[in-house]
């Protein structure tokens, strides 16, 4: 149950604090007075989407904190528990932040958390209930939902669902790989002409820079031998002349030089053997060279062989990349594409056989939803009756129509199952059950909605069950009865409900009072929690309108005094 509810900077309210009480809790006030913000907020903490437009305008952020009792909901503490969430005391402190910007955050137990984990743990145990609820019972599919809600069969039916898309997926895949086996074979034959045609070149990886070497070698035979003669002389001197000096000569009398030098000064002698290893390193280069040149010779065929090899590689790079491994690369993913095709018919099959099983595990799955459905409407149809005398429809009936729909072609069943779902109502003695969407007034669909809440919580105690004037349509006497039946739901729930009838106020055990004020210009709501007298006022007045009489008050007193003694 929710204990405390403080807002602040949320649409007119700059900040408000409301204290909640086990059992039925109502929120009353003048049309316009902002009662809907309270709902509003509520709805923040469930994981509502939020938005910048709801922050008070002069506002930073719009925020909700709320107080929640979590010691009759172990399953929830489990939860949080698993979540590293662990409430103080079994209260856990709820938080939701909307700014100016609309940027949204939420806390739980003082944890920032993302604001889906507020959905995710408070669904199904915060429910909100509006009249556009309400009038949306008149569609099968909302319908279809309550059934299996109260028939526990929301997991079967996801499953069901989860199934029907698999399935789909599966005819899908197999469809496309079927269609397009004409255009498979002719990719699979231009798949191995480019495979084999980058085998049969036989590439290896830097190839091209050893060939292109090879052919700078093997065209320039004549000019490497001539320029390594020349360069040879130069570095250990020309054989055909004998006066002629060397490099390493004029180093080795260069070293003498220094040697001679090095006795006066003895700084020199590092330069001197620097100068010595500098000739011996000359001769060694010009002995290295003379082999080069000695071992170059003309090969035509060799040169002719690589003159191809280099073609070959070309033609290559024009089709499949710039450099070799990249054709190889272009080698790889062709080869893949060509045994995915090659294994295609082989991936039908194998698709064919998944698909039977997917189809068996649906119809088991469809026929288990079915017989939950059956044993759910049977359930569902007697203690709505009940709910219904209770509301001051004595001679109601209401049945579930289950009928088989047509499941798409080639499949079991439909995304949601077999069956349509729909509510028959008959308000009347003698009258037959029709359609609810064709025989429901206003004040019926109202009281079947309540009727349908009170059968649907009877089983899932300690809710927090939120009524936003879903009395609407009714008066009177029977909106005692809805008063009752909503104290009745309070035994088991925390029950909030916003109403504008005396009857409904009268039953709760909480009363408070959503006011808008004007101040410095502008509007400010606020809560009141009313007192015995004050709650007198408040239901006078919403029993006779603006002039609150004697006579409305020892209305409004009787009303109490009903309730009291129920």
């Amino acid at each position: 149950m929710i204990e405390t509810l403080r807002i602040e900077g949320l649409a007119v309210v700059e900040r408000v604090e409301l204290e909640f009480e086990r059992g039925l809790n109502v929120l009353t006030g003048e049309t316009g007075a902002g009662k809907s913000i309270v709902l509003g907020a509520l709805a923040l903490l469930a994981g509502a989407r939020g938005s910048a437009e709801r922050v008070r305008e002069g506002s930073r952020e719009a925020s909700v904190e709320a107080v929640f009792r979590t010691d009759a909901l172990p399953e929830l503490e489990a939860e949080l528990a698993r979540r590293g969430l662990e409430p103080d005391g079994h209260e856990l402190v709820v938080r939701r932040a909307i700014a100016a910007n609309g940027r949204s955050r939420a806390w739980i137990a003082g944890k920032l958390v993302p604001v889906s984990a507020l959905a995710e743990l408070f669904s199904g145990r915060i429910e909100i209930s509006s009249q556009h609820e309400s009038q949306a019972l008149l569609r099968p599919e909302t319908q279809r939902r309550l059934l299996d809600a109260q028939g526990g069969l929301l997991e079967p039916r996801l499953a069901v669902q989860r199934g029907y898309e698999a399935l789909r997926a599966c005819d899908a895949r197999i469809a496309t790989l079927r269609a397009d086996a004409a255009e498979r074979v002719r990719r699979q034959d231009f798949l191995a002409y480019q495979v084999h045609e980058i085998d049969e070149a036989k590439l290896r990886p830097g190839e091209i820079e050893d060939l292109q070497s090879a052919r700078a070698r093997l065209a320039h035979v004549e000019r490497l031998r001539g320029e390594g003669a020349a360069a040879v002389a130069l570095l250990a001197g020309d054989p055909a002349v004998s006066d002629a000096s060397s490099a390493a000569d004029l180093l080795a009398e260069a070293a003498r030089h220094l040697g001679a030098l090095s006795v006066l000064d003895g700084s020199l002698q590092e330069l001197r053997q620097r100068v010595e290893a500098a000739a011996t390193e000359v001769r060694d280069a010009a002995a290295d060279l003379e082999r080069y040149t000695a071992g170059v010779e003309s090969d035509p065929e060799r040169l002719q062989e690589v003159e191809a090899r280099l073609d070959t590689i070309e033609r290559l790079r024009s089709k499949y990349g710039e450099t070799v491994e990249a054709i190889l690369g272009f080698r790889d993913r062709a080869a893949e594409e060509l045994d995915a095709i090659v294994t295609a018919d082989e991936r039908v099959a194998e698709l064919d056989r998944e698909r039977s099983a997917r189809c068996e595990a649906l119809c088991t799955a469809a026929a288990a939803l079915s017989e939950g459905r059956a044993r759910a409407a049977r359930r569902l149809r007697p203690q709505v009756e009940a709910a219904l005398r209770a509301l001051a429809l004595p001679q109601a009936r209401f049945e579930v129509s289950l009928e088989p729909l047509e499941a798409p072609e080639g499949l079991p069943c439909g995304p949601s199952g077999r069956e349509s779902v729909e509510f028959l109502l008959a308000a009347n003695a003698g009258d037959a059950p029709r359609p609810l969407r064709r025989v429901a007034s206003g004040g019926e669909l109202s009281r079947v909605f309540l009727a349908l809440k009170d059968a649907l919580r009877q089983e899932s105690a300690g809710m927090v069950l939120v009524f936003d004037e879903v009395d609407a349509g009714i008066g009177g006497r029977i909106a005692d009865r809805v008063g009752q039946v909503l104290a009745h739901l309070a035994e088991d729930h925390q029950v909030l409900c916003i109403t504008h009838l005396p009857q409904i106020a009268a039953a709760a055990g909480t009363h408070l009072r959503v006011e808008k004020h004007s101040r410095g210009g502008r509007a400010h709501g606020d809560v009141v929690r009313l007192d015995p007298e004050a709650r007198i006022e408040e239901i006078a007045r919403m029993a006779g309108g603006a002039e609150i009489s004697e006579a409305t008050r020892r209305h409004a007193r009787e009303l109490l005094r009903a309730h009291a003694k129920r």
